[in-house]
């Protein structure tokens, strides 16, 4: 059985990567391609548009219908303005846990994953084994919906995913989608002793704001009966707003950033409409009578899917097996994993560490946790291995 040495070599390796969704993942990938190739994998790395972005698939067993796919994102989140006691991206040791950006959320995962290939590739599989490792999972799940993509036209599909992201090694067969968006507000700038004759832009995103968290609050009534999430309705939150230049100009410009996580698809339509109606018979037609230029436009970052809770479900039953745990639990952050199950992929979450610890200064990983996903990784390969 591949080692808990050998996975922190590895994701001391990976912690060196500093993939910052914002930046290149292109060293990390072609990292984990040698490795896997070096295990006998048969390996395809498909790039984004701008070519300095890949999605790594790779599979050790027949070419054949049936493969269970590890999946994780390669990318990381920003350390800008984050008080690190150690260089974010140079492992450090220390009390049985492992420091460094990523080290949970979830390179820990993908290091098991790659100490453990060549155990799979020394067996006779009865079923293949995927490996998917993707981009700009933390800003939209862009690599994963171009993979997905891919895989529809594949020959051979996959019909189970576990998803690698730090559920402490519970299993999880369900969270909310994750609905991101910029909103712009273009107004007229003019001294700011005359607001009546420009537009200002910051006013009106304050008033756009005012009417999302109305909205959000209208949610909490909304909730399921018998919902499972915490909360247990569809949420609302704006993380940032960006406008004007100085307290005694007219604001012309605006940006707000915000988020629902839905846990119906009625509810997302609802926060669509209301929002859209409020725009254009309220706040755009005020801004244009002043100004024709005006306008308010809604950018779509991201709409990932959530991970439904289904009744009959191959890759619980996998995981449960391989954890021995009876139960399954649902989320709230947001995952690829309803990306694979909207392609028709079983799909499950399991993977080592805390989501807690994730996006924070001293991001860590146990080394209980990495053991304990070497050790489910390896009854995966007792299970689908002829001599298993």
């Amino acid at each position: 059985m591949a080692t808990l040495q050998q996975t922190q070599s590895i994701l001391g390796e990976l912690i060196g990567f500093p993939t910052v969704s914002s930046d290149s993942n292109l060293a990390l990938i072609e990292y984990a391609a040698d490795l896997l190739r070096d295990a006998g994998a048969h390996l395809s790395i498909s790039r984004d548009a701008s070519g300095g972005k890949a999605n790594l698939f790779a599979t050790i067993g027949p070419l054949s219908d049936g493969g269970i796919v590890l999946s994780g994102h390669t990318d990381v989140v920003p350390v800008d303005d984050q008080q690190w006691t150690n260089d974010p991206f140079e492992m450090a040791a220390r009390e049985g846990r492992l420091y460094g950006r990523g080290t949970c959320d979830m390179k820990g995962f993908i290091a098991a994953c790659l100490a453990i290939a060549p155990e799979f590739a020394a067996n006779e599989l009865r079923r293949p084994l995927h490996f998917a490792f993707t981009y700009d999972e933390e800003v939209g799940c862009f690599g994963a919906r171009a993979l997905m993509e891919e895989l529809t036209k594949a020959e051979f599909k996959p019909s189970v995913a576990i998803i690698g992201e730090p559920t402490e090694m519970r299993v999880i067969e369900g969270h909310k989608g994750c609905y991101e968006y910029t909103t712009e507000f273009t107004g007229r700038e003019g001294h700011g002793s005359q607001p009546d004759i420009g537009v200002n832009a910051i006013e009106y995103a304050a008033r756009y704001i005012g009417k999302l968290l109305e909205v959000g609050d209208r949610l909490k009534q909304r909730a399921p009966a018998g919902s499972r999430f915490d909360p247990p309705w569809t949420t609302i939150q704006v993380g940032r707003i960006a406008g004007g230049a100085a307290r005694n100009v007219i604001a012309g410009h605006c940006e707000v950033e915000w988020e629902m996580r839905p846990v119906q698809a009625s509810d997302a339509d609802l926060v669509k409409s209301d929002l859209g109606a409020y725009v254009d018979h309220v706040l755009r037609p005020a801004m244009k009578a002043i100004s024709p230029d005006a306008e308010i436009v809604t950018h779509t970052i991201g709409e990932v899917e959530g991970l439904q809770v289904v009744s009959q479900s191959e890759a619980r039953e996998i995981a449960h097996e391989l954890t021995g745990q009876n139960g399954a639990d649902v989320v709230a952050f947001g995952t690829e994993a309803g990306l694979f199950q909207a392609a028709g992929i079983s799909t499950v979450i399991c993977g080592p560490g805390s989501i807690a610890q994730a996006h924070k200064p001293d991001e860590f990983i146990e080394l209980s946790q990495l053991q304990a996903c070497l050790d489910m990784l390896d009854r995966l390969k007792a299970k689908i291995s002829r001599r298993g």
